[in-house]
C-alpha cells in the first residue's frame, strides 16, 4: 500500500455509494418490521433470518452492478474477490438477537477499505434513523451533524462498555472485570449504536472481544474519523487483518491507560 493511498480522503462517489446502500438496506428491514422472519442456528450457534440474507444479497447485487471489479466481504456469504484494491465489507444486521427481541439496537454495517485500508465506515439504525458516517478525510458525522470524541484522561472518569461481557466474551472476565469496577460508569446494552455515541463523545471507551471484521470495520472507521483510536488490545490499529480483541476509546491517554491495565502492568 502505498503512502498516497493512506493519505488520499475518501472519493466522495464512494461516501454517495455507501449512503445509497444504507437507504436501501433500510428499505429492506423496515418493510419486514412487522413480519416474522425465518430464523436458522449458523455452526457459530449465532442466529441468522432471511433478512440478513436479503439484505446482504442486495447490497452485494447493488455493488456488483455500479462496481464490478470491486470486492465484497459479508457475514453471511462468501467472499467475491477478496483481494481486490477496493472492498467493501458488510454486516446486514449487526445485532441480530436483539433484532429478533424487537429492541431498535441493531443495524447494519457498511465499510470501505482502498488499498487494504479502512476508509469508510458507515452503520445506521433504521428504525430510528440514526446514521453514523466516517471517512478517511471527511471526520464523521452523526445524522447530518458532525461529531468528535471528548477529552476523558482516566479511567476513574471514564464511562465505559465492555461489550458482549456476559454473552460473547466470558472467557475475559478476569481482564474486563477490573476495567468495570474502576470505571465511573458502565454502559449495560450490547449495540454497535454505543460506538457511535463514542465518536459523539458520550461515550469515553469500548473493550471487548470476539469480533470478526464485519463486526468492527465500519465502527472503527468511524471512531478513528471522529479523532478516536482503535486498536486492538497491544495497541496495533484495527485492519482487515485484526481481531478479536477490540479497544476504542476517545483519548489517547485513557487507551494507553486501558491496554495497561489489560496487560497487567499497573
Amino acid at each position: 500500500m502505498s503512502d498516497a493511498i493512506a493519505a488520499a480522503p475518501c472519493p466522495r462517489d464512494l461516501l454517495a455509494f455507501a449512503a445509497h446502500l444504507a437507504d436501501r438496506a433500510g428499505a429492506i428491514a423496515r418493510a419486514a418490521r412487522t413480519g416474522d422472519p425465518a430464523v436458522s442456528i449458523k455452526p457459530d450457534g449465532t442466529p441468522v433470518t432471511d433478512l440478513d440474507r436479503a439484505i446482504e444479497a442486495a447490497l452485494r447485487a447493488e455493488i456488483l452492478r455500479v462496481f464490478p471489479e470491486h470486492g465484497v466481504l459479508g457475514e453471511e456469504f462468501p467472499p467475491h474477490l477478496p483481494g481486490a484494491e477496493h472492498l467493501w465489507i458488510l454486516d446486514p444486521i449487526d445485532g441480530t438477537k436483539e433484532f429478533l427481541q424487537g429492541l431498535p439496537l441493531w443495524g447494519t454495517l457498511i465499510a470501505h477499505a482502498a488499498g487494504g485500508r479502512l476508509v469508510l465506515g458507515l452503520a445506521e439504525q433504521p428504525l430510528t434513523g440514526d446514521r453514523f458516517l466516517g471517512a478517511e478525510g471527511h471526520g464523521a458525522r452523526w445524522n447530518d451533524r458532525p461529531v468528535t470524541v471528548r477529552a476523558c484522561a482516566s479511567l476513574a472518569e471514564a464511562t465505559i462498555s465492555t461489550m458482549g461481557y456476559d454473552s460473547f466474551c466470558p472467557a475475559q472476565h478476569d481482564r474486563l472485570a477490573p476495567l468495570r469496577a474502576r470505571a465511573r460508569a458502565v454502559i449495560t446494552a450490547d449495540s454497535f449504536l454505543v460506538f457511535g455515541l463514542l465518536a459523539a463523545g458520550r461515550v469515553d471507551a469500548i473493550v471487548s472481544s470476539g469480533f470478526a471484521l464485519h463486526d468492527f470495520a465500519a465502527l472503527a472507521t468511524i471512531v478513528r474519523c471522529a479523532g478516536g483510536e482503535a486498536s486492538d488490545w497491544s495497541g496495533a490499529p484495527l485492519g482487515l487483518g485484526s481481531g478479536p480483541d477490540v479497544l476504542a476509546a476517545g483519548d489517547a491517554r485513557l487507551a494507553g491507560e486501558l491496554r495497561a491495565r489489560l496487560a497487567g502492568a499497573v
